[in-house]
């Protein structure tokens, strides 16, 4: 089930959700240094992180899935926020060159469904970049948060999901090593844990990043059909009861 967008957009309005968002934001930037003259979709909950974006990418939009529902952004300028869809998404193929994933993956009815329709929207050479929460940390225990809703993801789970739906991982990197305690004063210690945890590799950050590229040429598995023999018939001239000639069809071998 999706969570609601004024609980996702109050959670980003805390104080935690702007250390989630600092530390979300920089492992989102480090993996997308350079985005002129690309055209990027946020898809899910994406525009606490789209700003990145919006000044130097050709075209920033974002889409929220229409059970989930939908804010404006950016709230000072024309919107560049939709309700669709998740399954399909009222765009062309190919038409995008980055697609960013943000609560969205955990929260889907059919994650499956979700990450083929976003290949085809995908171009070629496209890359796919999504913030999944991690199945062995501590933010996906704690429902006071976005990230402890939904389906959380060890790391080969999210590997099995993407070549399923003919994506190749190519980057990974975890975020949030702090626990998810919303004290201000725990907080102003975040900076130390998400250096420690970062430094050891430790294994229960809340949060994946795994950036994909789209397999443009796939394999398809060939099926061969029996053939079926279909008799064939031709009209020939039958004598009718009356006397008079009628057609009819026979078999011909």
């Amino acid at each position: 089930m999706s969570l609601d967008v004024v609980d996702l957009r109050s959670f980003y309005a805390q104080p935690l959700g702007m250390v989630a968002r600092r530390f979300i934001g920089r492992g989102v930037r480090s993996r997308w240094r350079d985005t002129h003259g690309l055209s990027v979709l946020g898809f899910g909950y994406p525009t606490p992180y789209l700003g990145l974006f919006r000044e130097e990418a050709e075209r920033c939009l974002a889409f929220m899935p229409a059970a989930q529902g939908v804010v404006k952004w950016p709230t000072d300028r024309a919107g560049l926020v939709a309700l669709v869809e998740e399954h399909d998404l009222p765009l062309e193929d190919s038409s995008v060159d980055r697609v960013l994933l943000v609560h969205a993956l955990e929260n889907s009815s059919d994650a499956v469904a979700l990450l083929r329709e976003t290949w085809r929207v995908l171009a070629a050479g496209g890359r796919l970049l999504a913030a999944v929460p991690n199945r062995r940390g501590v933010w996906a225990r704690a429902d006071t948060t976005p990230f402890g809703h939904g389906r959380p993801y060890s790391r080969s789970q999210i590997t099995h999901l993407l070549r399923d739906t003919w994506f190749t991982p190519t980057a990974w990197e975890e975020v949030l090593y702090v626990p998810p305690i919303a004290r201000k004063w725990f907080l102003r210690s975040a900076v130390a844990w998400e250096r420690t945890g970062a430094t050891l590799n430790a294994p229960f950050a809340g949060i994946h990043i795994v950036e994909a590229t789209k397999q443009v040429y796939r394999a398809v598995p060939a099926q061969r059909r029996q053939r079926r023999l279909v008799p064939s018939f031709e009209p020939v001239l039958a004598p009718s009861p009356g006397g008079a000639a009628r057609v009819s069809g026979t078999e011909r071998d």
